[in-house]
């Protein structure tokens, strides 16, 4: 599967402390940069950290259910390859990265079945990443 690059860009109100947990605590590689914003590699996308004031949704996370956990909305994240998956869970653990989710597989021999976390950065925004280890179930119904 091919995929082109997709450009995100995301508020956050402490720069610095963004810029930390991504680059740091993910291990991102860090692009062009400004005082105001950072762009990040994020998994071969472009991510881009712009300081903003503090929005709606960084001061109460809202969710929906999904599979008997709280999902928060919004989220945003990356699907990677199982070992990959593993090896960022390990690697946030390793941080003390405080999950709302902690890594495990959802819809556990079901369709769709998936390795899953969630977690904020440290403005609030709601990232997931997720793994399949038979992608072809990445959109199956």
């Amino acid at each position: 599967m091919s995929l082109s690059p997709f450009h995100l860009a995301i508020p956050v109100y402490d720069l610095a402390a963004a810029r930390t947990f991504y680059g740091e605590v993910f291990g991102l590689e860090e692009g062009r940069s400004s005082s105001q914003w950072v762009d990040f590699n994020f998994y071969g996308h472009q991510l881009v950290i712009h300081e903003q004031p503090k929005t709606a949704f960084q001061e109460s996370a809202q969710s929906n259910p999904v599979d008997g956990h709280d999902v928060p909305v919004p989220h945003f994240g990356v699907v990677l390859a199982w070992e990959a998956w593993e090896a960022l869970a390990e690697r946030l653990r390793s941080f003390g990265t405080e999950f709302v989710i902690e890594p495990y597989v959802r819809f556990k021999g079901q369709v769709g079945e998936q390795a899953t976390m969630f977690l904020f950065d440290p403005c609030g925004n709601a990232l997931e990443f997720k793994a399949f280890k038979d992608m072809s179930q990445l959109f199956a119904k």
